[in-house]
């Protein structure tokens, strides 16, 4: 019988970890909100901690008065106030009210003033309204009209009805108690196609066209040959293959010229043509940048610095419980939950200040550095630039850039921009000049814009175009950057 010894072995190992502060995470999700989010962070922020204060909603209101206070707590002497203060000191959470002490310029006139008027919003019915309004003025039976309120309540936000109809059968008969077969589903959604805007209710995108063009006039011949390519042709419409077209339907190119055009006149997403407008997210610049005689000045936007501070009452309360606390041990909770606050509360307002300094040193090297650009508002004049050109000259990490650059506007006097797009990588020319490469887009840009669209320049004519102009840049170069503008292949941009 033999024994075996299990040797233990003991190995001593150090690791090197970075581990952010809850107060670091705090900055960095606050550095990468944009500005038309930030109010909403902090009304969240002062929903959650009472002892946060908004200065522009502060009134002047009497002291809060305590009436449960110790009548005798006024006799402790400093020595009695000692204790648990001295690792708490409030004179860290006293702040002037009337000063902002984020300590930088930002800009209080001008647009600022209209930034905080509210955007007034239309009243407007929406798209599943009113198609509901045209199903309740038809003459319907409880059952249709039940079958045509799940179609409508089935429909996509675009107005494409893409659930099979034997699922609105069994939702109909499971959540409504309402039996129905597949053809009266299939004759009421008919019904529901009728209703305006043109081509809702469509299962597919050439069902959406036909309807749309079957409610126009039946004896324009047009109109017949559009419904003809769009039921038997719409692949080779799409793909652009007008020769092919004109072959098949024994059309010359002005016929096929004015079907292509009323084609072209539909609506492929008819439920968009209803919705307000305000789902869209509104740009409010982070910063402005005026040129006054040639010498720019750079403001923060207002709605960047608010004028945060520590609730007084709060401190006070402190005061009073902490106190309290020194003759009753039963307060030493509300004392921690108070102090808690506090620190959140002072946590949060260095956070936005954090946030307001980031922003402002960031911005102000990039305008350093395409200074040209801002004074002229010329493209050409835009230098190649990276994330670490500007996080090597503020001192800063990269990842603390792209957050600023990714999310971020400013307004200039040519237009509002988002910060990412002054970022560029360089190209060599011939002479061995570097240059943006947004320069060689805008040079693209413009040759597309000028081409004949009945013979639209192809990849490799742009390449030879560039590279007479002194841009030695492959052709699989020019396809990525003309994929970086949403211009489409030659074949596509083809015109009768």
């Amino acid at each position: 019988m033999t024994s075996s010894t299990i040797m233990l072995k003991q190995n001593l190992q150090q690791k090197l970890l970075q581990k952010l502060s809850p107060q670091q995470i705090q900055f960095i999700k606050l550095l990468q909100v944009p500005t038309v989010s930030l109010d909403t962070r902090i009304k969240e922020e002062l929903e959650e901690n009472p002892a946060l204060e908004d200065l522009s909603l502060t009134i002047n209101e009497p002291e809060e008065q305590y009436p449960d206070r110790d009548p005798d707590e006024d006799t402790y002497n400093s020595e009695d106030e000692k204790g648990e203060m001295d690792e708490f000191n409030i004179d860290d959470y006293l702040q002037d009210d009337n000063v902002n002490d984020y300590g930088t310029r930002y800009d209080q006139n001008g647009d600022d003033e209209d930034e905080r008027k509210e955007i007034p919003i239309a009243v407007q019915s929406s798209f599943f309204e009113s198609l509901q309004a045209q199903l309740d003025l038809l003459p319907l039976s409880d059952k249709d009209f039940s079958i045509g309120k799940q179609i409508i309540g089935s429909l996509d936000d675009d107005g494409y009805l893409r659930r099979p109809i034997m699922s609105l059968t069994d939702d109909l008969a499971f959540s409504q108690n309402v039996m129905a077969d597949d053809e009266e589903v299939e004759d009421m959604l008919k019904v529901i196609q009728s209703f305006d805007p043109p081509g809702v209710g469509a299962r597919s995108l050439q069902e959406c066209l036909l309807i749309q063009l079957r409610r126009k006039d039946p004896n324009d011949l047009i109109i017949r040959k559009a419904i003809l390519v769009v039921e038997n042709y719409l692949e080779e419409f799409t793909r652009k293959h007008y020769d092919k077209l004109e072959k098949s339907l024994n059309m010359n190119s002005i016929e096929l010229r004015g079907v292509v055009n009323e084609i072209l006149k539909l609506n492929p997403k008819p439920g968009d043509s209803n919705e307000v407008s305000t789902k869209q997210m509104q740009v409010i610049p982070d910063f402005h940048i005026k040129n006054n005689d040639g010498v720019l000045i750079l403001t923060l936007n207002s709605k960047n610095a608010p004028e945060l501070k520590v609730s007084r009452s709060y401190q006070e309360m402190f005061q009073h419980y902490d106190k309290a606390s020194q003759k009753d041990k039963k307060l030493k909770e509300a004392v921690q939950f108070v102090k808690q606050k506090l620190d959140s509360a002072k946590w949060f307002i260095d956070a936005i200040k954090q946030r307001q300094q980031t922003l402002l040193k960031t911005m102000n090297a990039i305008m350093q550095y395409q200074y040209d650009f801002f004074l002229t508002g010329d493209d050409k004049n835009l230098k190649p630039m990276i994330l670490k050109d500007i996080a090597d000259r503020i001192g800063m990490d990269i990842s603390t850039v792209s957050r600023v650059a990714n999310s971020k506007y400013v307004q200039t006097e040519f237009g509002t921009f988002l910060l990412k797009s002054f970022f560029s990588e360089a190209i060599q020319t011939e002479s061995g000049e570097e240059v943006s490469n947004k320069e060689v887009k805008k040079i693209l840009e413009e040759h597309i814009g000028k081409e004949d669209k009945r013979h639209p320049l192809a990849d490799e004519k742009l390449t030879d175009i560039l590279k007479e102009a002194g841009y030695n840049i492959a052709r699989r170069t020019v396809a990525k950057y003309r994929e970086q503008m949403n211009i489409p292949v030659a074949r596509l941009r083809k015109e009768l």
